[in-house]
């Protein structure tokens, strides 16, 4: 059975659209706890809460729908996507809870592959799975709500980012584009093998490296809204344009070619209906069609996107890039109405 041709869209890419999703949250009271540290109201990675003077605990959820057709992958899968949120905000997960939506007359082993291998990604975090919860459901999914603990000192989030920061990214984009791909019969099978890779990859060494360099004043990770997604809401809530040089953004092996074979999931249109009004480009240069859908192409299991003092850049850089981390200086930071300006030519 391939698990992606039970379910009407894949991973991310599934999730609403995120201007469907801040209209909702928009509309809700504020909260005035003085202990929540970090809320819904910048679209943060995950909430913080104080527990004490120098602790905090930090809480996220994530789950959908299969991306792969293996069982134990899309487990392994859903597990370092959950997990990515908590190290997007600096802090060590803890403990976790599973979510599991499954048909009634699903096949049980399926079911257990899927649970063993977003185990097997929990014990690799040192993350303690404790429950969880099971729902009736024609359509499959499965992920994890997240505990851990951060330092209240020391919580990153995406309204950080000053002028004349420099934004790094740690993982290549494309695991929407080439996972649609696969559901519809044209992925190449190294196009796939390069994007599970990435996606079982924990952000996990990205953020304990992040946490020994100084200069480090935002950070999210690059999942279901993409780049231009969750670029939008760090020039937002840190009122800057992000200046990126497209052509430097990391791509993953074949994510162009199924871009331009037609592979282009629902989400990453909504993702462009919702960032595309504060995205513009340099009128000097031009942007190939292609480069230009894939920023907005919804990420599963991305990489951290990181604005870090031009100062501490090129040390922080070469630290990822000596542990193995395939991370790329993709533009800086300016002063400006919000927005994303993408270059076509180096910066």
């Amino acid at each position: 059975m391939r698990l992606t041709q039970q379910v009407k869209a894949g991973g991310c890419a599934s999730k609403l659209a995120p201007g469907s999703l801040r209209a909702v949250l928009d509309a809700l009271p504020a909260q005035t706890d003085p202990s929540l540290l970090v809320g819904f109201d910048q679209s943060d990675d995950a909430g913080v809460y104080r527990i004490g003077d120098d602790v905090a605990l930090v809480q996220t959820v994530d789950f959908f729908t299969p991306m792969v057709d293996d069982p134990f992958t899309f487990g392994q899968i859903a597990a370092a996507n959950a997990l990515s949120d908590v190290y997007a905000m600096g802090g060590r997960p803890l403990t976790a809870l599973s979510i599991v939506c499954f048909p009634q007359e699903g096949d049980l082993e399926v079911l257990g592959q899927v649970m063993r291998g977003g185990l097997e990604k929990m014990k690799e975090a040192s993350c303690t799975v404790v429950g969880g919860h099971s729902v009736r459901d024609a359509e499959m999914k499965f992920g994890y709500a997240v505990t851990g603990l951060v330092d209240p000192g020391r919580v990153y989030t995406n309204g950080g980012a000053q002028a004349g920061d420099m934004l790094i990214l740690t993982k290549a984009i494309g695991t929407g584009v080439i996972t649609t791909a696969l559901k519809q019969g044209r992925a190449q099978d190294s196009w796939v093998d390069a994007a599970l890779q990435s996606m079982n990859t924990l952000n996990q060494r990205s953020a304990e490296i992040v946490a020994h360099h100084q200069g480090v004043h935002a950070m999210t990770d690059v999942t279901g809204f993409g780049l231009m997604g969750h670029g939008r809401e760090v020039a937002m809530a840190s009122q800057v344009v992000l200046e990126i040089e497209a052509e430097k953004v990391p791509r993953l092996p074949g994510a162009l070619e199924a871009v331009a074979a037609g592979a282009i999931p629902g989400g990453l249109l909504a993702n462009r209906e919702y960032a595309e009004c504060i995205v513009s480009t340099n009128p000097n240069g031009r942007i190939r069609e292609e480069v230009l859908t894939l920023m907005f192409d919804p990420q599963t299991s991305g990489g951290l996107l990181i604005s870090v003092s031009e100062a501490s850049a090129a040390g922080l850089l070469s630290a990822l890039v000596a542990a193995g981390i395939p991370a790329v200086q993709i533009g800086r930071v300016v002063e400006g109405k919000p927005g994303i300006l993408l270059h076509s030519r180096k910066l």
